[in-house]
């Protein structure tokens, strides 16, 4: 059974709209009043009715009374109807909008496991599209549940003032109504959360295609692609139509017992009137009433697919509002100010309980030591990088920095002491001073115009129309690989951390840029702890220390030289590096 299947909705949703409840208030007055005087209504008109004797007697001015009575009655309820809807519209989007808060903080407190484990796309679609689902039905539920309710409550109480014996007639079959809308609802509602699923993953492999359009156009894979989509699209499109077909049969079905309803009380009504029980005035009174004390059964059920994938929506976003944060460390002090030794000793670690990755892992980095990483592919190296950010916390073993095991100090003191540049770059919708200046919000102009030149990106960034004030598209699709790439290290050069993140971080650049970049990246991890991730082994030959790792263990550690001499499993790496250069 899935999670989302055991999170209580209409509780969550009130424990959110509360706070709100002076608009709840308010809307349920106006509702009041509102239905009260359109209720007014059929009393009005039947007894301007009963005015009308026959052809040649007509009372006119007492229907003309009656007439303006009405005029004036249909726009006070108008107001009233308005002043209900702007209350409503006010609760319900201030829930969605705390309910969208609360949703996008929990992106920033799950742990990073949790955003691994999920779509992306599915997660996104929790986030806007399900959450919109939610603002539709609360509004659409809300409008109803204030009408409905007071339209009820007020039609019998009309009802009964005419006449008893046909009102109990119009309450007995009523059931009827209910029970016919509460088999066709619970048919449609397993639907509408199956519904809600496949968008999820349509949502997902959307944003997977759309996001990697180059990589599937390079391997001529979009027929492919478009038959997988077809078959999420065939899903989502025969659970939508089941959904729809159950759903679209409670209003038909429900309208055909009302129409019993309205029979039944016109053919009662007529015998009273027939007997002198009635007026024909009264009958036609209470014929409206039958048709207003019917109608919320009618419009509930009308709504009643939107109020469903509301409520499957609801119970996909509040999965992820009860998803378990990373414990707080508020307690915790704060790093001080590190001077770069980190030791890692005997840790173990894996991503899936029953595959072990890294086994008895152990690193000592002195402050302004070199440390690089080499292996082949899924030997742990991105790992480690994880464990030292605290991104994933190791599952024995210990991490420390300066002395001070990593989880007795807060995360974002430990990240703050760590400049990190990925193989995988990240920019976003900004200028190019901001991104730049991204770890360093307060640095100036001159501050960040050196941090690009140490990174050579000055001169590219004064060969754009704007410069260091040129607008970066979403993802920076306006700019090359490397030119993103530059603008990451730049962002890095600025920020001056004690200790120095490289994974891959040259991996986008030509090998003359290469050249100038690691001259840069000598001169910045001059007196900085730096983990260096490199497959071009070329790259690291000046590394202090070089760990050589295979399947999450260090197999080799020492320098270059030392490590060539052994003509062991890193001379074999290095080695293969340059055979086809031969």
């Amino acid at each position: 059974m899935r999670k989302e299947n055991k999170v209580p909705v209409i509780p969550r949703l009130w424990a959110y709209a509360k706070p709100y409840g002076i608009f709840l208030f308010l809307g349920l007055v106006c509702a009041v009043i509102s239905i009260a005087l359109s209720l007014w209504m059929p009393i009005l008109i039947g007894r301007g009715v009963d005015y009308i004797v026959g052809p040649g007697q007509v009372d006119f001015s007492g229907v003309m009374r009656y007439v303006i009575i009405l005029g004036v009655n249909i726009g006070v309820t108008v107001v009233f109807q308005y002043l209900m809807s702007l209350c409503t519209n006010q609760i319900t989007y201030k829930t969605i909008q705390n309910i969208r808060k609360d949703a996008f903080e929990k992106f920033n407190t799950v742990p990073l496991k949790y955003i691994d484990s999920h779509s992306h796309g599915d997660l996104m679609s929790r986030f806007v599209n399900d959450i919109e689902l939610i603002s539709n039905g609360l509004l659409q539920g809300l409008t109803q549940l204030f009408t409905g309710v007071v339209t009820i409550l007020g039609t019998l109480a009309f009802m009964l003032s005419i006449n008893m014996s046909i009102t109990v007639v119009v309450v007995l079959v009523t059931p009827l109504s209910i029970f016919v809308a509460g088999i066709i609802a619970r048919l449609s509602y397993s639907k509408f959360k199956e519904q809600s699923v496949v968008r999820g993953d349509l949502s997902g492999f959307v944003e997977e295609m759309v996001g990697n359009q180059k990589v599937v156009t390079a391997f001529s894979h979009e027929e492919k692609a478009e038959q997988a989509f077809e078959a999420i699209n065939q899903r989502l499109y025969r659970c939508g139509v089941r959904a729809q077909f159950y759903s679209s049969l409670t209003n038909p079905s429900t309208r055909f017992v009302n129409a019993m309803v309205y029979a039944a009380v016109g053919i009662t009504g007529a015998i009273s009137v027939i007997g002198g029980g009635l007026s024909v005035g009264q009958l036609s009174s209470f014929l409206s009433y039958a048709n207003q004390y019917t109608k919320p059964f009618n419009e509930v059920t009308g709504v009643l697919t939107e109020i469903q994938t509301a409520f499957a929506s609801a119970r996909r976003v509040f999965a992820l509002l009860d998803e378990r944060p990373e414990p707080s460390d508020a307690e915790l002090p704060a790093l001080p100010p590190a001077e770069g030794a980190v030791c890692v000793e005997h840790v173990d670690f894996s991503y899936q309980p029953d595959t072990r990755l890294i086994k008895d892992l152990n690193i000592t980095a002195e402050p302004g030591q070199r440390i690089a990483l080499v292996g082949p592919t899924g030997c742990g190296k991105t790992t480690i990088i994880n464990l030292l950010m605290r991104f994933y916390d190791v599952d024995r073993g210990s991490i420390a920095v300066d002395g001070h095991p990593v989880k007795s100090v807060t995360r974002s003191s430990l990240r703050g002491q760590y400049g990190m540049v990925l193989q995988d770059t990240w920019l976003f919708s900004g200028t190019i001073r901001e991104n730049i200046a991204y770890g360093r919000p307060d640095a100036t102009d001159e501050e960040i115009v050196e941090a690009a030149r140490k990174a050579y990106a000055d001169s590219f960034i004064r060969q754009l129309e704007k410069g260091y004030d040129t607008q970066i598209a979403e993802g920076g699709d306006n700019l090359s690989q490397g030119q993103r790439q530059l603008l990451c290290i730049a962002r890095v050069m600025l920020t001056k951390p004690p200790m120095l993140i490289l994974d891959e971080a040259t991996s986008s650049i030509d090998t003359r840029t290469e050249v100038r970049i690691q001259n840069a990246f000598n001169d910045m991890m001059k007196g900085r702890t730096s983990f260096v991730v490199a497959h071009r082994l070329s790259t690291i030959r000046s590394a202090d220390t070089i760990l050589v790792m295979n399947q999450g263990r260090i197999i080799e550690r020492g320098n270059h030289e030392t490590l060539m001499a052994q003509n062991g499993f890193y001379t074999k790496l290095y080695n293969s590096q340059f055979e086809g250069n031969e």
